[in-house]
């Protein structure tokens, strides 16, 4: 197909000098998983870092395998003529340190114990994830991206690129997105920590030490987020007061809405690992470039040099169009260039993920016009 970037590689990077973190501690070395699409132009100005977001990884578009049915996160708005263009982009997709896709995270060996680091990973926040990401494009040669991408906790990330590095960033794109979290938000998170810590196979983070997951816990805390990336209308429509389907095992469900949850839980339950969901839910919670609104975010955004594009949908009440609206407001308060859409949706947080023409025209057009701006080459 002509939009697919088909069969990609992932690969791991190893950096041996030691990254000291916000909160306290240091990794004294680590590794990224990482994917890249596209190629990097003579000059090395067209490359775009994409940022993932709670549960996502560096498998963003293609496919690991020629038998893979299931592209990456995002394969929709990456690859050849879609909005991130990899005919003309070189574009950076990497795992967050913390995760569990191959980065280092609590399922890494501590080198002082030779056990898996466990709950004994230090925390991390959204600014370490930021130099992590620019000790990435200093190996990779890259010296400054074309653009820096994201939707919800990757917009937090691309919105501390431009703060953090001004100098190195063309553009912000910021999808569903937030300046800091609600303290509704952050009782979210803590509802979905409480059910992991409380299962009874969690034992203290040490779970690995006893040959369990606490998979009830994780599956519980899957669903509960679940639940909030979804809107009203979107639930509605897709299950309503339907009972369950018969060619699935619907383990006592009485109405089709429970047994998807109970779908969606077990399966993040085996893929998605108990101490990085509380790692990188800390992380997101923590998120705050006005220091506890100490200083203004418009001061803050003042130091940026690039422009922006902020994209909201109007049924996301997890992230609401009010909170990208604050981003807005402080930007042009700051006087930075930004362009901004709130995009009609009925299928709230989660539709930044889901195709649909009206959000990829507008995408596309920006990233069309950052490519523009670098002369990145057109292999079409």
């Amino acid at each position: 197909m002509t939009d697919s970037l088909g069969v990609v590689t992932p690969f791991s990077i190893a950096f041996e000098k030691p990254l000291t973190l916000e909160r306290g501690g240091t990794l004294p070395r680590y590794e990224l998983m990482v994917e890249t699409y596209g190629t990097l132009n003579a000059d090395k100005s067209n490359a775009v870092l994409v940022c993932h977001a709670l549960s996502g990884d560096h498998h963003a578009a293609g496919f690991h395998t020629d038998q893979d049915d299931k592209p990456g996160w995002w394969d929709h708005y990456i690859g050849p003529n879609k909005p991130i263009d990899t005919n003309r982009f070189f574009v950076v997709s990497l795992n967050n340190l913390g995760g569990c896709s191959g980065s280092t995270g609590p399922l890494t060996d501590n080198p002082e114990t030779g056990a898996p680091y466990g709950p004994d990973f230090p925390e991390v926040t959204v600014s370490d994830w930021v130099e992590s990401q620019a000790r990435l494009a200093d190996h990779l040669g890259i010296d400054r991206f074309a653009a820096i991408v994201g939707g919800s906790l990757g917009g937090m990330q691309a919105m501390q690129w431009a703060i953090t590095y001004p100098e190195r960033i063309g553009a912000c794109v910021m999808i569903a997105a937030a300046p800091r979290l609600t303290a509704q938000n952050i009782a979210f998170n803590e509802v979905a920590r409480q059910a992991i810590m409380r299962d009874p196979n969690f034992f203290d983070g040490h779970y690995a030490a006893h040959d369990v997951i606490p998979a009830s816990g994780v599956g519980l805390a899957r669903m509960v987020g679940h639940i909030t990336y979804l809107s009203d209308i979107a639930m509605g429509e897709k299950f309503g007061r339907q009972t369950p389907r018969s060619d699935r095992d619907a383990e006592g469900a009485n109405f089709a809405v429970e047994q998807y949850l109970r779908y969606q839980g077990q399966q993040f339950s085996h893929r998605f690992d108990a101490n990085s969901y509380i790692l990188m839910t800390r992380a997101l919670d923590y998120f705050d470039p006005t220091d506890n609104e100490r200083i203004p975010l418009a001061e803050v955004l003042r130091q940026t040099q690039c422009r922006f594009l902020v994209l909201s949908f109007t049924t996301d009440w997890r992230f609401s169009p009010a909170r990208s609206e604050e981003i807005v407001n402080a930007l042009i308060h700051a006087e930075r260039p930004v362009s901004y859409t709130r995009l009609e949706s009925t299928h709230g947080h989660d539709a930044f993920l889901i195709a649909d023409p009206t959000y990829e025209s507008i995408f596309k057009a920006f990233m069309d016009r950052v490519s523009d701006d670098v002369g990145a080459t057109d292999e079409r």
